[in-house]
This record gives structure tokens, C-alpha cells and sequence, in this order.
């Protein structure tokens, strides 16, 4: 179904939306054109939407939840004719408003203007010939997580591939960062990523240059899913040199967008794209941004919804750790592999392993033998008096001791005292005896 542009003379009757009659011109001159039918079917009226108002946009949200979908378009496309329910939210009527009180008349006027050229059902039919498809709120593949976003909420989603957007969003992560990385993120980004995929969790990012695409292509690589999030058409590969990159992601998992296809980016529209990235996933991770990244929006925008913000360290001496120790600071966490990253996310008791470093051969000693050997001189044979006194030990209990020491390498014997052996693995003569 689509609906004619300013400029048809005639508008034909669509199955779902009534005809309107002609408007009658002003005497003596031509008939004027009719005004485009708004479609009544809700999908159609969604789809109309996505060209009409920009993603993010909380004004047209507040009018979409107050009239529908296919009520706000109609008043778009009719502001002529007056309804009973165009009111203020009080209750009071004030003529000459019209049914968008409190919103500026450049952005209605702009919405009016992307209304009447918009072309629903030719978006539709160039998206399932990609064998994409449309998602709306209310259909069983709809994300619900991303209802927290209130009136900024996506009006409809476009899609390819075939998985199932609200299935893999329960179990998903955000990995994002700066385009232009340094080797140390992207190697994190890749591993964390393959990590991730392993452990049965979807990667989601923007597709973007440097870590977005090294989260892409770690998930790919464990043959795990992930879903690229794009601040254009789901048609438009951006950047261009991504564009085999987004077809692996189109097969092997999900591209999303709430442009309809044909659409390309802006500035803003990157950084409200972002929104969408920290509400579909259960928690977001920055692995290396500056102080004025556009990946620190997502971390903010995951933090406003209350879910899980995260950050990688980095040094200290590079700009790209700035925005990220800058997060740390204060409410996110510090995460350094996948195991971290899924004790935050996952289900309850799923934890990350005790982190140790690495066990010494003196680290197995008893306490009591440990003590007698901490007492032994660095340089020059002691008497086992001397050594009991630093010890706090009697000279027979210590002398057993330095001989359980010796038979493990880590002392030898000179005449009547003890030293600590040039042995630079004492645990290598404890296999073979002792000397």
C-alpha cells in the first residue's frame, strides 16, 4: 500500500484507508489536489514514519503514544480536519494550535513535508527483497527491552538476516570503541568478542571502523552471532569498505536499523543509533574512546537504563584510555576478559574464576619451613644459631628445617653454616632430591 505524493492530481482509494473527496478550489480556479491518504494499517503507518521523523525524536513519540501510529500521521497529512481528541493533555482547547500543541512549527512542518513523500509500501517491497522484513511494537520478534526508552523508542526496526531479534537480545553485549584504535583494542575487542561467541553470547555494535568491526569479526570468527546496528538504511552498507564485512553479518546474524532502506548517515543520527545499542543489550563494554568519543554516549545511554556499563584499561600515556579510565571512575566496572564480562551480565552464580598469580615453589612450603628460610642471609654462610635467633626458633627445630630446606635446593651447606643456593629453580632439585 502507498500513499500518492502532493502533486497527483487524484489519490486512489487504498483497501484499508476510506476515499476523501476532492477539496474544493477557490471560485474560478482549477481543483485543487487532495491530501495523501494516510494508511490505517498499523505497519504501513510505521513504515511512513521512519521517513518522517528522525530516530530519537521524543516529540513525535509523545504524539505517536497519544494518537497511534496511524492517528499522528493522519493529523500530519490532514491538519485541516478538526477530531474530538485534539486537546491539550489538560483538557483545554485552544483554537488556531492544532493537534500538535507545545511542538514548533518548523519540526511539524518538516514531519507534513517527509509525510506526503513518503512511500511505505515501496519501502517494504525494497526490504523483503533483500529478505529483510519490518518489526514493529506488538510483534513477537520485538525487543522488549527497548520499550525503556519511553517516547524515544524506535517507531519500527528494519532488519536482515535470520535470526530472532528478541531471542538473541536476552543474551547479548555491547562492544564499542574508538574508529581509530590502536592494535593493543583491537586485539581486546577480537578476543573479548571470540570469547563471548564462545560462551553463547551475541556481540551487537555499529559496524563502525576499529573496534566495532574488530566485535564483528571476532564473534564471525567463532562462528558465533552478532548483530551490526547501523545509523543508515539496512540496504547502504556504510563505510563503504565494510560492505563485505555487513554481508557476513546479514548471514551469519542480524543488521538492524531505523532507517528505511535507502538511508544514509548523519552525525546525529550516529550518535542516536547509539541508544538503540545500550537498550537492546544487557550491558555495554568500551574498549578504548577519547574524553569526546561517540562511544561514551552508549555507555551513558546503558547507565540511564540501568544496565550494565563496563570499560577496559588501557595506558595511561594513550588517548584513547582517557574516556575510558574517565568511565571508570566512576559508576562502571572494570572488566578484562569474557569471564568478567559474563559474571555482570549473566545469570545469578555465574562468577569469574579467582584470579592468582603464578605459584612459586616456595609458595608450597609449609608455614613453619617458609619462615626458617625467609631468615637465611642473602650472601655468606650463617650458623644455624644465628639463623634460629633470626627465626625466633630453637636451633634443633631449626636445624630440621634447613635440611628439609637443602633436600628441596633451596639452601646449601658450608662448613658449619647455611646459605641460600645460586640454584635459580630450587623446585628442579626438589624433583631430583636435592644436592
Amino acid at each position: 500500500m502507498t500513499f500518492a505524493a502532493p502533486d497527483t492530481p487524484d489519490v486512489p482509494t487504498t483497501p484499508d484507508a476510506p476515499s476523501t473527496p476532492d477539496v474544493p478550489a477557490t471560485s474560478g480556479g482549477p481543483v485543487a489536489p487532495t491530501a495523501p491518504a494516510a494508511p490505517t494499517d498499523e505497519r504501513l503507518a510505521r513504515a511512513a514514519l521512519t521517513r518522517t521523523v528522525e530516530p530519537g525524536d521524543e516529540h513525535a513519540g509523545r504524539w505517536i503514544r497519544r494518537y497511534g501510529a496511524t492517528g499522528f500521521l493522519e493529523r500530519l497529512l490532514r491538519p485541516e480536519e478538526t477530531r474530538p481528541d485534539d486537546t491539550r493533555p489538560d483538557g483545554d482547547t485552544r483554537p488556531g494550535e492544532g493537534p500538535f500543541p507545545g511542538t514548533g512549527r518548523k519540526r511539524v512542518a518538516s514531519w507534513r513535508l517527509r509525510a506526503a513523500a513518503a512511500e511505505p509500501a515501496r519501502d517494504l517491497d525494497a526490504v523483503h527483497a533483500l529478505g529483510g522484513r519490518f518489526l514493529v511494537p506488538g510483534d513477537t520478534e520485538w525487543p522488549r527491552q527497548l520499550d525503556d526508552l519511553g517516547d524515544a523508542r524506535p517507531v519500527g526496526l528494519w532488519l536482515r538476516g535470520p535470526a530472532d531479534l528478541r531471542t538473541w537480545a536476552l543474551r547479548s553485549v555491547a562492544l564499542v570503541g574508538a574508529r581509530a584504535c590502536t592494535p593493543y583494542g583491537a586485539h581486546v575487542a577480537t578476543d573479548l568478542a571470540t570469547s563471548l561467541a564462545r560462551k553463547g553470547w551475541v556481540v551487537v555494535s555499529g559496524a563502525a571502523y576499529g573496534i566495532d568491526a574488530a566485535a564483528h569479526r571476532g564473534a564471525l570468527a567463532a562462528d558465533g552471532a552478532t548483530i551490526a546496528v547501523l545509523a543508515c538504511g539496512v540496504d547502504v552498507s556504510y563505510p563503504r569498505g565494510h560492505d563485505r564485512l555487513i554481508r557476513r553479518v546479514a548471514e551469519q546474524g542480524l543488521v538492524a536499523g531505523e532507517l528505511p532502506p535507502g538511508s544514509h548517515p548523519t552525525p546525529s543520527r550516529f550518535i542516536l543509533r547509539n541508544r538503540v545499542i545500550a537498550a537492546l543489550t544487557r550491558g555495554t563494554v568500551v574498549v578504548e574512546a577519547q574524553h569526546r568519543s561517540g562511544s561514551l554516549s552508549t555507555a551513558r545511554a546503558a547507565t540511564r537504563l540501568g544496565r550494565h556499563t563496563m570499560g577496559v584499561p588501557g595506558p595511561v600515556t594513550s588517548a584513547l584510555s582517557a574516556g575510558v579510565h574517565e568511565l571508570l571512575r566512576g559508576d562502571a566496572t572494570l572488566v578484562t576478559d569474557a569471564e568478567e564480562i559474563v559474571e555482570l551480565v549473566g545469570d545469578m552464580g555465574q562468577l569469574a574464576p579467582t584470579r592468582r598469580g603464578p605459584v612459586l615453589p616456595r609458595d608450597l612450603l609449609a608455614p613453619a619451613t617458609a619462615h626458617v628460610l625467609e631468615a637465611v642471609p642473602a650472601h655468606g654462610p650463617t650458623p644455624t644459631t644465628a639463623i634460629a635467633r633470626r627465626a625466633g626458633t630453637h636451633p634443633d627445630e631449626t636445624l630440621a628445617k634447613l635440611y628439609e630446606l637443602h633436600s628441596l635446593g633451596f639452601v646449601e651447606r658450608y662448613g658449619a653454616g647455611w646459605q641460600l643456593t645460586n640454584t635459580a629453580t630450587p623446585a628442579s632439585n626438589a624433583r631430583r632430591g636435592g644436592t
